[in-house]
């Protein structure tokens, strides 16, 4: 401890040095309001370059300085919505320059802090509910210094992954055990992140390199848990979760699934090709193939002799692994239908019905699989007897509920977090349908505060579990084009699911 003492005072000298212009060199930049009609943000104007131009810079001096500050007020913008002050924000980027990821700049944020008197260690100190004294905050930042590395800033590995080794994805991806006992895992967890309250994060398993050690070190340096769904149903979906769940005593639902197509759906036997050997789907999409896809595969068939020379098979066989195609007559596949869909993922029956096909498809791949999710949480089953509450991140088409309702476990109150209107439209159905608890849908998680959260935790008792998985359209390997990791639009979203998960604990600590 005295060790410690030191550290943060020591930590306490630098961070005064360098905060004074005359000791460090370094002074904050800043901007005269009387020459630019008082913002930045209106710098995009047509003749924003004609009225800010340095009479001795060329046009595309002009255009680079521009774009580096657009690109700054993007990233400002982004951690002060995550619940980061301005200024601090603003420190980060230039310290660590323009071109830093998201997880950069978030760490060099915590790091800063651990030098500053009376920091409690998480998120909503920033936006207004500052409290503890100076011990509690030593002991947050001790955790905080832990789990972002520990060493001084200048030699502290990137956050982002980029110089670490790829997180080992496991072969088969069994997970820490599976029903029929293969496979044994026993862990412990670091203190701060024992439940309750419990937390679950799904992702795609097969993400870029960094990711997941991103994500872990954010989530209390937890190792995932990398299951491939194949184990629970016809379809292979990979994913990796981090949770705190206990692992022992985990039952699956029942009845138990299908495990192969033709279990799933016998009627297919009578037109499937003995040269073609799949048992199991692949990852089923967000979308399916095209009416003139199967067209042009029904032809290659016709036009060749039963069975179809080698490269027509190869070319049948590659089409069908790639799109989940199903033998639906003599030489015709189709794609799978929606509710075929719904019932290899362990949706009930029509539980997307009602909306268009495209949006079915796309709610139903981007879902969980309930029956490996409901393995999972099935330990929650016996220490939650009379119900629980739960706040639902990005909760898509409800596959957490829908697991948790199959599990029988009754949930009191679930707040959820959806953008989607369509998915929220299907999610309020079937909870009119199936539940007696109350259902409360927030639309933005930008607006789930600190004190929101304080106030449903007032209101509520607290939350038994946190669950979610935030969107995967930056990290899916499917998503050739913005495949951006974490610092995607839609996959930065974790950073605002470890904000509230951070929020979520604090506040239980502190009540």
């Amino acid at each position: 401890d005295n060790g410690a003492e030191a550290l943060v005072e020591l930590l306490l000298t630098y961070q005064e040095i360098g905060n004074d212009p005359s000791a460090s060199g370094f002074a904050p930049q800043t901007v005269d309001d009387s020459d630019d009609d008082g913002a930045l943000e209106n710098w995009d104007d047509e003749d924003a370059g004609e009225r800010n131009r340095a009479p001795n810079l060329d046009e595309s001096g002009d255009e680079d300085f521009l774009h580096e500050m657009s690109q700054k007020d993007d990233k400002v913008d982004s951690l002060v919505k995550m619940g980061f002050p301005e200024d601090e924000a603003t420190m980060a980027i230039t310290r660590c320059g323009q071109d830093a990821s998201i997880s950069v700049l978030v760490g060099w944020i915590y790091d800063s802090q651990t030098a500053e008197d009376g920091y409690c260690g998480n998120f909503s100190d920033h936006e207004g509910n500052s409290y503890g004294g100076r011990r509690k905050g030593m002991e947050g930042n001790k955790r905080k210094r832990k789990r972002f590395g520990g060493q001084a800033k200048g030699s502290r590995l990137p956050l982002d992954g980029s110089n670490e080794e790829p997180m080992p994805l496991p072969n088969p991806m069994t997970g820490f055990n599976l029903p029929n006992g293969l496979g044994s895992v026993v862990r412990s967890l670091p203190g701060q992140a024992i439940g309750p309250p419990y937390f679950y994060y799904e992702n795609v398993a097969l993400a870029p390199k960094g990711v997941w050690t991103t994500i872990s070190r954010f989530l209390y340096d937890i190792q995932p848990e990398f299951v491939d769904s194949k184990f629970f149903c016809a379809a292979a979906r990979k994913r990796g979760y981090i949770h705190n769940l206990p692992l022992e005593n985990r039952s699956p639902l029942r009845p138990l699934p299908p495990k192969t197509i033709s279990e799933a759906f016998p009627r297919t036997k009578k037109w499937w090709p003995s040269w073609d050997p799949r048992r199991q789907f692949n990852c089923l999409q967000t979308c399916v193939a095209s009416a003139k896809l199967t067209e042009r595969i029904r032809l290659a068939l016709t036009s060749n002799e039963d069975p179809p020379p080698p490269r027509v098979q190869k070319f049948v066989l590659e089409e069908c692994r790639k799109w989940n195609l199903v033998w639906v007559g003599l030489n015709k596949v189709a794609p799978l239908e929606p509710d075929e869909m719904e019932f290899l993922l362990g949706f009930p029956k029509d539980h997307t019905r009602g909306i268009s096909r495209t949006e079915r498809y796309r709610s139903l791949g981007n879902s969980f699989q309930v029956d490996t999710v409901a393995y999972h949480l099935s330990v929650l089953r016996d220490m939650f007897p009379h119900g629980m509450n739960v706040l639902s991140l990005f909760s898509g088409i409800g596959g957490a509920e829908v697991a948790l309702h199959r599990l029988g476990i009754r949930m009191n109150t679930v707040v959820s977090v959806e953008k989607s209107e369509v998915n929220r439209t299907i999610l309020k159905s079937w909870w009119d349908q199936t539940q007696t608890g109350t259902l409360i849908e927030i639309s933005d998680v930008e607006t789930l505060t600190s004190q929101k959260i304080e106030a449903y935790i007032r209101r509520i008792g607290g939350f038994d579990l946190v669950i979610g998985g935030s969107p995967c359209n930056n990290l899916a390997g499917s998503n050739r084009h913005h495949r951006d990791g974490l610092e995607g639009e839609h996959s930065a979203l974790f950073y605002h699911y470890f904000r509230i998960l951070d929020a979520v604990k604090s506040t239980m600590e502190r009540l």
